[in-house]
């Protein structure tokens, strides 16, 4: 039995992402997630103007003249959400943490799909697989995904990125459009990404809160890191010891950034202080144009 307020907090997120698809990105995911793919039809006989090279010659060989295979788009998507929930998810200094920005971020990709009548499938990890939702469609499927995302409580504390998409390429055996939502705190994953952009439409989304960008001026401070455990004492008084912090954090991201760049996978970069529907829009407008050049 789920508990009412769980139900309150699901309705919640239900009312809101799917004002938010259809108020803001009504027609944006439709125009930049298409069916890429192209399944087979009909055999027919050749006419005019068909290209050369679609002509079927063992059908034409056995028919005397000649036939062509028709083809058409593949228009049905399949969407899979890969959620990151270890330990750095559960930091959060402005409004929410960043596992409840990442959980409604899922909510809007999952109720965009079911618009566009395409299944949505979720995995939850950590250093671990932790949930597997396979994919479908329906209103009562996503309700399950936003639930999952809202309140699934994983074993596991640490991050392995590789570990996901090596997970998602054997569940997943035809191309999908891919949502990968982490804060991207690991290494090692350089290839599995790459493989795994090469099989899907993969877009890597990274979630930040500003004060991991910028310690704040309050004395010394103890930090329990929530992956490893290991507690350690800060004097955030200490300038150069904030500018080398910032330098470090900075460091990190234009790293991650020249990766995504260098395999062509695309990134939306979600700050914790900027409303994500803003920098999602942005991006199916980006996208959008890419398609049409």
């Amino acid at each position: 039995m789920i508990p009412k307020e769980v139900l309150r907090q699901i309705r919640r997120i239900q009312i809101t992402t799917s004002r938010m698809v259809t108020n803001v990105f009504c027609g944006q995911y439709q125009s930049v997630f298409k069916g890429r793919g192209m399944e087979f039809d009909e055999v027919r006989e050749y006419q005019p103007g068909d290209e050369i090279r679609s002509i079927d010659w063992n059908v034409t060989a056995r028919m005397g003249h000649p036939y062509v295979k028709k083809f058409m788009e593949e228009r049905e998507l399949t969407v899979m959400l890969l959620l990151d929930l270890s330990g750095s998810s559960y930091f959060g200094t402005v409004n929410k943490l960043k596992r409840q920005i990442a959980a409604e971020i899922c909510s809007v990709l999952a109720f965009s799909a079911i618009r566009n009548n395409d299944k949505a499938g979720l995995i939850v990890f950590t250093d671990k697989i932790e949930k597997f939702v396979p994919p479908k469609k329906g209103i009562s499927h996503v309700l399950r995904i936003v639930r999952e995302a809202l309140y699934f409580i994983p074993e596991g504390k640490k991050t392995n990125i590789p570990a996901a998409l090596e997970y998602l390429n054997k569940v997943a055996r035809r191309s999908t459009v891919t949502f990968i939502v982490s804060d991207f705190y690991d290494t090692g994953f350089e290839k599995p990404l790459s493989i795994t952009n090469k099989r899907h439409d993969l877009v890597s989304i990274t979630i930040t809160d500003p004060k991991e960008l910028d310690l704040p001026d309050i004395g010394i401070v103890q930090f329990d890191d929530p992956e490893t455990q290991g507690a350690f004492s800060l004097d955030t008084s200490n300038g150069a010891l904030r500018q080398e912090f910032r330098q470090n954090a900075l460091k990190i991201i234009q790293e991650r950034k020249k990766t995504f760049d260098r395999l062509a996978v695309d990134n939306v970069d979600i700050r914790c202080d900027i409303p994500y529907n803003r920098t999602l829009f942005k991006f199916f407008r980006m996208r959008e144009r890419r398609l049409r050049q």
